[in-house]
């Protein structure tokens, strides 16, 4: 009996019990950290994306001499934010797939073919029906935008470290040549490379903006805490959830 008691505890999500609600630590700090570190590095290339497509701000007064970069130092900033948001993504992988916190994101693979809890969910955001019980953190819903959201993180950074070696040839742009050739070579040459880049960043626009608007919506009907928990870590809701 106590061992089938540690069994159920080991594998709730939470912590403690508080009267008619369980709840503790959701999402740690390092979790929390690679999320917010992860969305300002999109929207901050978001915004340079936009700029090095089409420059929208020029200097007034056109100058012969090489003292007006904005349009590299744009692009400087396009390429840091690149990089934090690399390593913010490799670490987000790296905790999903190989520790314990990510257990309950694993468990979500269960319910990603259930098209039955799907319904449920479609049922749960038309505001027909409770949100159905599922066996890890997102359901069926969440879990495939998530997955697209991955893919779209892999093929923007695969075509934009192909773009950032095209044009520094020393250091890791020269260690990446050959890869940024193979994979010039695999789209069909270095504009269909740029053109995949801007589609990703599209996709990736697409599904964080329905990502914070679902998460908007579960925090007001869900009453739940789960938006509170990304900023606190923090997260309540009642046992019968």
């Amino acid at each position: 009996m106590v061992d089938a008691v540690s069994k159920e505890a080991s594998m709730s999500k939470f912590l403690e019990k508080k009267g008619e609600y369980e709840g503790g630590i959701e999402f740690s700090a390092g979790f929390r950290w690679q999320h917010w570190i992860r969305a300002i590095a999109i929207f901050a290339l978001i915004a340079t994306g936009f700029y090095i497509a089409d420059p929208f701000i020029t200097y007034q007064n056109v100058s012969a001499e090489p003292t007006r970069f904005l349009h590299a130092e744009i692009r400087e900033w396009h390429i840091i934010f690149g990089f934090v948001m690399i390593g913010a993504v490799a670490y987000k992988l790296f905790l999903t797939l190989f520790t314990k916190e990510g257990k309950f994101e694993r468990e979500s693979v269960k319910d990603a073919f259930n098209i039955k809890l799907a319904i449920q969910q479609i049922g749960y955001y038309l505001l027909i029906n409770k949100h159905p019980h599922t066996k890890g953190i997102y359901n069926p819903l969440q879990f495939w935008a998530y997955v697209g959201l991955y893919v779209f993180f892999i093929g923007i950074i695969v075509t934009g470290l192909a773009l950032y070696a095209e044009v520094y040839h020393e250091g890791l742009g020269g260690a990446l040549y050959g890869f940024a050739k193979f994979v010039e070579t695999m789209f069909g040459g270095l504009a269909e490379v740029r053109y995949w880049h801007h589609l990703f960043m599209w996709g990736i626009i697409i599904v964080v903006f329905i990502h914070i608007y679902m998460a908007v919506y579960n925090a007001v009907f869900g009453k739940n805490g789960s938006m509170d928990a990304i900023f606190s870590g923090m997260k309540y809701e009642k046992e019968d959830h």
